[in-house]
């Protein structure tokens, strides 16, 4: 990561551990605390030597739960982490799910403005985390925009082919960047089916545009310059506010 500088990196689902695992065993062996487990320490110790942001996902255990977690780290260290709410396929039998979507954290001017989706900005940025699978349910990505998140950072090990261009849509309905950080190449362990991943990392602006999408086969990094003030203003022109045109009473069968 430190040969494309960046303020933000966002790094895939389980980045460090890869996904298909054989055992609850396995992933209790490879989980790990935080910010106090090796790999924690690690991104931690980049991020203050380089003066960044990392959003990456890996295996958390905390007491006898294991969860599919996206640590969030900046220039000073740990910051927090989110936990999987909508676990996908044999997650269900190693992990246990979140219990809350929402979660931001604002990160200050880190000096550059880049951002890299292997994706920041110039000066502070408010980001929210979500982890792969998340997607399929647009309320987590609304309930990050009500909360303030200008860029939501997405780990990701995708197999399905329909996350890239629902993310675009995320960004039009939510009008904010998003940054999607997937795996490439297969993953067959245990006797199970392959699982091959559809890489295509990519960073949306609140258009849905297109800043930067990487192949589908083969490592990349890509590093865009993004202004966070895109995101705050809702105005799609002078008669419509995102924001102020919504119905929440409308919507209340959608808390059922």
């Amino acid at each position: 990561m430190a040969a494309k500088p960046a303020d933000l990196y966002v790094l895939p689902e389980l980045f460090a551990t890869g996904y298909q695992f054989s055992s609850r065993a396995e992933v209790a062996r490879l989980a790990e605390p935080a910010p106090s487990g090796r790999t924690c320490r690690r991104l931690i110790a980049f991020a203050r030597r380089h003066r960044c942001a990392i959003v990456a996902g890996l295996p958390e255990r905390a007491g006898r739960r294991l969860y599919n977690s996206a640590v969030v780290i900046g220039p000073k260290g740990y910051l927090g982490c989110y936990r999987k709410l909508h676990l996908f396929g044999e997650e269900t039998r190693w992990f246990s799910p979140g219990k809350k979507a929402g979660a931001i954290w604002t990160i200050g001017s880190l000096g550059s403005g880049r951002s890299g989706a292997s994706g920041g900005s110039a000066g502070s940025v408010t980001i929210g985390v979500m982890v792969c699978f998340d997607w399929f349910f647009p309320e987590t990505a609304r309930v990050l925009a009500l909360k303030g998140a200008e860029l939501i950072c997405h780990p990701a090990n995708l197999v399905l082919p329909y996350c890239p261009e629902a993310m675009r849509t995320r960004s039009i309905e939510n009008h904010l960047f998003t940054a999607t950080a997937n795996r490439v190449g297969t993953e067959a362990r245990g006797g199970r089916e392959p699982l091959t991943y559809i890489g295509r990392s990519q960073i949306t602006d609140p258009r849905g545009r297109l800043r930067f999408r990487a192949a589908a086969k083969g490592e990349a990094i890509g590093v865009v310059r993004i202004n966070p003030q895109q995101a705050r203003d809702k105005r799609l022109n002078s008669y419509n506010d995102l924001w102020a045109a919504r119905k929440p009473g409308a919507y209340r069968e959608l808390m059922g």
